[in-house]
């Protein structure tokens, strides 16, 4: 079963997720990695997610605001060899509950198109292919996603 625990980026079990996580992203994103780690720091972090299966810590994901009403979704990662059970979605949705209980209605985030799996899990929970915004406008390894909740 999963436990979904609400905290903040000084949990270590987020911490140390986030360690696994940017290593996978330094293989993948290669030569670009640097440009995406300067948008990726997770010091005071508000709002984090950390699923635990058996009392270990399998995934995380956190939100932060970007503007008034929408937060963005960073940092999700689920352990490799916990993927495809459905963990991801329950961080995500446990983010969505989370933001609209603190007022906002709409998340946004950016993932790489060298990451498929991100890709079909945003796509799977509703999420909509936006024109990349911010820093990630123009950059043509990213894609940007968004969802309006209810």
């Amino acid at each position: 079963m999963i436990h979904l625990l609400r905290t903040d980026s000084t949990n270590t079990d987020f911490q140390k997720l986030v360690a696994l996580l940017d290593t996978d992203l330094r293989i993948r994103d290669g030569e670009d990695h640097a440009f995406y780690s300067q948008y990726n720091k997770i010091q005071a972090i508000k709002h984090v997610v950390v699923a635990y299966q058996n009392d270990e810590p399998v995934g995380c994901g956190a939100i932060k605001e970007y503007e008034q009403g929408t937060m963005e979704v960073k940092r999700m990662y689920v352990s490799e060899d916990k993927r495809g059970s459905g963990i991801a979605s329950a961080i995500l949705k446990e983010l969505e509950i989370w933001t609209a209980q603190l007022g906002y209605n709409k998340c946004i985030l950016e993932t790489g198109i060298r990451q498929p799996e991100a890709i079909a899990l945003y796509k799977k929970n509703n999420y909509s292919i936006i024109i990349n915004y911010g820093q990630y406008t123009g950059i043509e390894n990213s894609v940007c996603f968004e969802k309006t909740l209810k």
